[in-house]
Parts: C-alpha cells; sequence; structure tokens
C-alpha cells in the first residue's frame, strides 16, 4: 500500500500506520486474563473465493483466540490494492478471511485453524496448502 510505517500496535505502540489494532473492546482491559476474543465464532464465506472453494459453504465455526484485528480505516484500501476479505463475522465488522488477487494460494484467516485440525482430518486451510505446494511442484 505504500505505508512505509504499516505494523500492528500489538509490537509497534506507537505506529502511523496501525494497520492492525487493538479490537474497541479491548481497550479499556487491564486485567487481561481470560478477556480475549476466545473460542468457536461464525464465520460467513463469500461463494467464488478460495475459502469457499476449501469449505465448500458459506458459513463455517472456527476458534479464535485474539486481542487484535484488520483496523477497518484500512480495509478498502487494502481491497483496492489486491487484497480481499472473503470471510467475515455475520455483522460484518470482523474480517476473518483473507485472500491475496492473482496469487495460487495466499489464504490468511483471523481465527486459527490449527487448533481443529488433526491426524487424518487436516484443516480445510491447511489441507488446501499441502495441494496448492503439490500443484505447483508437479502441475
Amino acid at each position: 500500500m505504500g505505508y512505509e510505517t504499516a505494523h500492528s500496535t500489538e509490537f509497534d505502540p506507537e505506529t502511523c500506520d496501525p494497520v492492525v489494532d487493538l479490537l474497541p473492546e479491548q481497550r479499556e482491559v487491564k486485567r487481561k486474563g481470560a478477556t480475549m476474543r476466545l473460542g468457536a465464532q461464525p464465520v460467513v464465506v463469500e461463494e467464488g473465493s478460495k475459502a469457499f472453494e476449501l469449505y465448500g459453504k458459506t458459513l463455517i465455526m472456527e476458534r479464535h483466540r485474539h486481542r487484535f484485528e484488520v483496523n477497518p480505516k484500512y480495509i478498502e484500501k487494502l481491497e483496492t490494492c489486491g487484497w480481499h476479505f472473503t470471510g467475515r463475522s455475520p455483522d460484518g465488522r470482523r474480517m476473518e478471511i483473507g485472500e491475496f488477487e492473482g496469487h495460487p494460494y495466499f489464504v490468511a484467516s483471523q481465527f486459527h485453524p490449527e487448533f481443529k485440525s488433526r491426524p487424518g482430518g487436516p484443516s480445510p486451510f491447511h489441507l488446501g496448502l499441502v495441494k496448492a505446494a503439490l500443484k505447483k511442484k508437479y502441475g
């Protein structure tokens, strides 16, 4: 996006361009124990996206454990640069899945797909990554 100071306030609280920022409900939290956004949360997946291809449905439940999010002030700019938010919270407020246009497999999530991944039952994101790597290597 051309922002030389883009950063997360988790690592640089004084950044001029906080592309990732603290969740609003976390701003006044002083005692941190058990106050993160935790547990299974619904995610609405955009049809036609890589995430939809991986999950095969428009509503998924994925586990969360975080205090930070994509700063809403940067969403429009990110999307004009080729990043697309293809998974959102049901109210559209939280960006849950992002995909980079034109890349064979650049998919990211706010949630933790590894929390539900098991031997013999990998998460759709992890299985998709392995399949993309094999396709790249062997065509």
